[in-house]
This record gives structure tokens, sequence and C-alpha cells, in this order.
């Protein structure tokens, strides 16, 4: 069997298992480590509309470890030098060649995938068997992510955001109380160590790269909590300082993202954003401009790709109420 079909098949195998956005980049990683040998990897998942990166699942040099905010910034950075400096940089903690892959379908971008390796660069017969991946493991991203989305137990409100405030190369200078603990629920540490806050470093990285004309992303992504509650990280410019806030996603952001996961079209996820206003069929007919039976046969296509069976239940696991 050739290694491209031998690898796909590993990687479909892993997808196919399921399971939480951090147990599926895991098998993933073990099955690419079956045919393309890499030393080093950074698999993050990133906000579908904006591409940011976050929830990073990676290993990267010990030496590199505390250099990680530049690493990050250069790499937002590349698309400016086209990755000339970033990758020098890498290039002198030994990081001979990087492959990248990008997760992406008409719904957005779910993930990306650095592999590093020292020594020998990718070939271009390993770069086309890791392109070769791209639509089963953007599949099995979405799906996790679609998953994470449940009808969360009743719990007092959330305090309002926390704040985290940055230096221009990405040092953390400041932030409030409760900051810390929820940067352990976003990137759980080893024990006895303080989490780094990589979401963080991911969109004040995307401020430095819009402001260096990179490129025009939003500086906001929406990364998974737990137990079903995603929380919005978003940063802007104060000064001479990035401020990173971190709050609970709002009911408009978290019904985009779920249309999104579930591989809703844009007339079903159109629909879906009347029915969580609470209208009926009558009313959503009549604002789309579309008979009543057109309508339920969109909500029952609704109702296939999320797997619910009624309009309450689809509503409570969208908001997360």
């Amino acid at each position: 069997m050739p290694a491209t079909l031998s690898l796909v098949t590993a990687v479909e195998a892993a997808c196919r298992a399921g399971g939480d956005p951090v147990s599926l980049r895991s098998r993933v990683l073990r099955a690419l480590k079956q045919t393309v040998r890499f030393d080093y990897h950074a698999f993050l998942l990133t906000d579908p509309e904006t591409g940011v990166g976050c929830s990073p699942v990676a290993r990267v040099p010990d030496e590199l470890m505390p250099s990680l905010p530049e690493v990050i910034r250069l790499r937002y950075l590349s698309a400016a030098t086209g990755g000339s400096q970033w990758r020098e940089f890498l290039a002198r903690h030994g990081i001979a060649d990087v492959a990248t892959v990008v997760f992406s379908d008409r719904h957005g971008t779910w993930g990306w995938l650095d592999l590093w390796r020292a020594g020998d660069p990718f070939t271009a017969a390993e770069r086309q068997a890791l392109d070769a991946l791209c639509e089963p493991v953007t599949e099995a991203l979405r799906h996790s992510q679609a998953e994470t989305f449940i009808t969360a137990p009743a719990r007092p409100p959330r305090p309002g955001p926390v704040v985290l405030l940055l230096s221009r190369d990405l040092t953390v200078l400041r932030q409030t109380p409760e900051t810390n603990a929820y940067l352990r629920q976003l990137v759980p540490p080893p024990e006895g160590q303080q989490p780094i806050p990589a979401g963080a470093y991911n969109v004040g990285a995307q401020v430095l790269a819009n402001e260096a004309g990179t490129h025009s992303r939003p500086a906001w992504a929406r990364v998974h909590l737990a137990s079903g509650l995603w929380m919005t990280l978003r940063a802007t410019t104060m000064g001479d300082a990035i401020a990173v806030s971190i709050e609970e996603s709002s009911p408009a952001e978290r019904v985009d993202l779920f249309t999104r996961a579930c591989g809703l079209s844009p007339r079903e996820a159109e629909l879906f954003g009347h029915l969580v206003k609470g209208q009926d069929t009558k009313e959503i007919a009549t604002m789309m401009y579309l008979s009543e039976h057109t309508v339920q046969d969109h909500l029952k296509s609704i109702f296939a790709k999320t797997g619910e069976r009624s309009r309450k239940t689809l509503i409570a696991r969208a908001l997360g109420t």
C-alpha cells in the first residue's frame, strides 16, 4: 500500500473514533508518526470565522518555552515576511524545516498543524501526504467542536470579563485576580506550574499582524472551556500594551459557531437564527419569503445535521441553557 494511502487510512481511523478535540488531535498525531517523521508539533484549533488559534496541543523544545510568545508573534507576522523571520528564529534552535497544514472547509477554518523537524527537510512526497489529510481531519475537527455544545446544568451567571495585559512583545504585564483560574481551564498546565496563556498570545499576535498589514482578521477567538461553556478571547491595543479580555461568549457568538460546527447551510443558519429569537413557522416563512412547507423541510434538515428532534432541545443546546 503506498505511503500516502496508508497514512490517510490510519488518520481516517483516528478521526472516526471521535471524542473530544484534545483526544482527537492526539490520535491524529500518533497516526502521523507512523509515516511522517517530525520532532515537534503545534496543533491548534481556530475560531472558524477569524482563523485565530487557540487550545493548542503542542510539544516544542524545552529551550524554546521561555521564548514561546516570540515564536507565536513571529508565526502571525510570517505572512508579511514570507515566514523568513519565524523560520530563521526556529533554525537558531535547531529546527530545520516546518510543514504546515490548514484545516478549512466552506464553514470556516477549524485548525492548523505545524510539524517541526530537525535535520533533513520534509520531502515533496511527505508534504503531499499531509495535504491528503485535510478533508478527513477538517470534518473531524468540526464535528468535535459541535459535540462540545451540550445543554449545560443550571449555574449562576459568570462574572464580567477578566483581563490580561500584554506588552507588545506579548510578555504578561498584569492580569485581574480571576484570570489565572480561566487560563488553567483553557490550557491545563502540568501540576505545580503556572498556566501558559497561549490563547491570549494568539489573539494578541493577531493585533500585531493587523498593524503590520499582514492581514486584517478580527483579533478574537471563541474557545470551549468546559461543560458546554464557550469563552471569547478578544484583544485590542491599549496605549503601548495589548489588552486581552476573556468572557463568556454571547448568545449570538454561540449560535454562529453552532451553525458552522453542525454544517448548516447559509439558508439553514438564517432560519435557525429566527428560531432562536422565538419566531414560529408562520413568522419565519413570512420573513424569509418561503412557504411554511419549505420552512419545515429546512427544519428537518437542521434536525438531521444536529441530531436533535425538537426545537426546544435544539435551541437549548446552541445557547447552552
